[in-house]
């Protein structure tokens, strides 16, 4: 018994032992405390987990440049097994954003010291030669943003996160990303994709072929073939529209359960000015008519198939349906869209 409560104490203990090398800027025993932490992470209890992952969020701007987008990997792991992600993500979320201002750096100067190829980061520090050239600071923020950029995405699966975070914080992350890639040719998808989910968001969806109109909301949702599917879960499963409902399964996997199933789409996604809501985009695409996102549905072109569930498996997401629309407000409602096209 006092063997598997010292077993399930090794995680906090190398927390521990990290937070005093870290702190007495001893580099050999930092490295030899996050090593600790590496290797008792799978077998902690959920307790300390829940503990493990608090402190070390509150250690991170402490942390060295080496080991600071690593250990922020591990707090997004801890998210993951239980800690508390809104105590957490402040500081993921500002070395996020100081990893991505230096990144930003990096690309500016890469390009002034003679540009080519991107070095591709992996899980050693950066070259030496690369270091040289730009800078250690930019080297590092280059470097570590995939790390950081995974921490976040932890912290973004998390709805308390996604509700708390400041727009200004957001709209500031998605410039630098945008800039970030737009010089560097890497995808940061994932990361963008989870800055842009929509949460408690209304959703006006009408159905051209039959004039009728539905007011929905719509909740962590991380792409748009998930919203298809839930549209056509809750519209024609809902008995409210003719066609295919998706199985009891394929809804399920879009909004809470693990895996993917095949699945066949029910509609074309299309904007109030006739152009396409492609399921490959997010539902932020959906543009706002007079305060509400404004959504046409209107029979699919042609026979359209993909995996059923989340772009973010560990971020739940749902679409309801608030109320059918009468048809005056759907008269409304239609009369702000373009005609269709036969």
């Amino acid at each position: 018994m006092i063997f598997g409560r010292s077993r399930k104490a090794r995680f906090l203990a190398a927390v521990e032992g990290f937070e005093t090398a870290v702190r007495n800027r001893d580099a050999k025993r930092s490295h030899q405390g996050f090593g600790e932490i590496y290797r008792t992470f799978g077998k902690a209890a959920g307790e300390e987990i829940a503990e493990g992952g608090v402190r070390l969020a509150a250690l991170l701007p402490e942390v060295p440049d080496g080991p600071r987008g690593p250990a922020a990997m591990i707090v997004g792991a801890c998210v993951e097994r239980g800690a508390d992600a809104r105590r957490c993500a402040p500081a993921v979320f500002t070395g996020l954003a100081q990893a991505l201002e230096a990144a930003e750096e990096f690309c500016e100067r890469w390009a002034a010291s003679g540009g080519g190829d991107f070095p591709e980061p992996d899980d050693r520090d950066p070259e030496p030669d690369v270091v040289e050239r730009v800078g250690h600071c930019a080297a590092f923020g280059w470097w570590t943003l995939p790390q950081w950029e995974m921490a976040a995405v932890a912290m973004l699966n998390r709805p308390e996160v996604r509700t708390e975070l400041d727009g200004a914080d957001r709209a500031r992350l998605l410039r630098g990303l945008r800039t970030v890639s737009e010089a560097s040719k890497h995808d940061f998808k994932c990361l963008v994709h989870a800055l842009l989910v929509l949460d408690d968001e209304p959703l006006i969806a009408l159905h051209r072929p039959s004039g009728t109109g539905y007011a929905l909301r719509m909740t962590g949702l991380g792409d748009n073939f998930q919203l298809h599917t839930l549209l056509a879960d809750v519209l024609i499963g809902g008995g409210h529209l003719p066609g295919r409902a998706p199985s009891a399964r394929e809804a399920a996997v879009c909004r809470s359960e693990p895996g993917q199933v095949p699945t066949t789409g029910s509609f074309n996604l299309v904007a109030p000015d006739g152009s396409w809501v492609w399921n490959e985009g997010t539902p932020v695409d959906i543009p706002v008519v007079d305060g509400t996102r404004l959504l046409v549905l209107d029979p699919s072109p042609y026979q359209r198939g993909w995996p059923a569930g989340r772009f973010f498996p560990k971020m739940t997401g749902d679409l309801v349906l608030e109320r059918v629309l009468g048809a005056e407000e759907t008269a409304r409602w239609f009369g702000k869209v373009a005609p269709g096209k036969d």
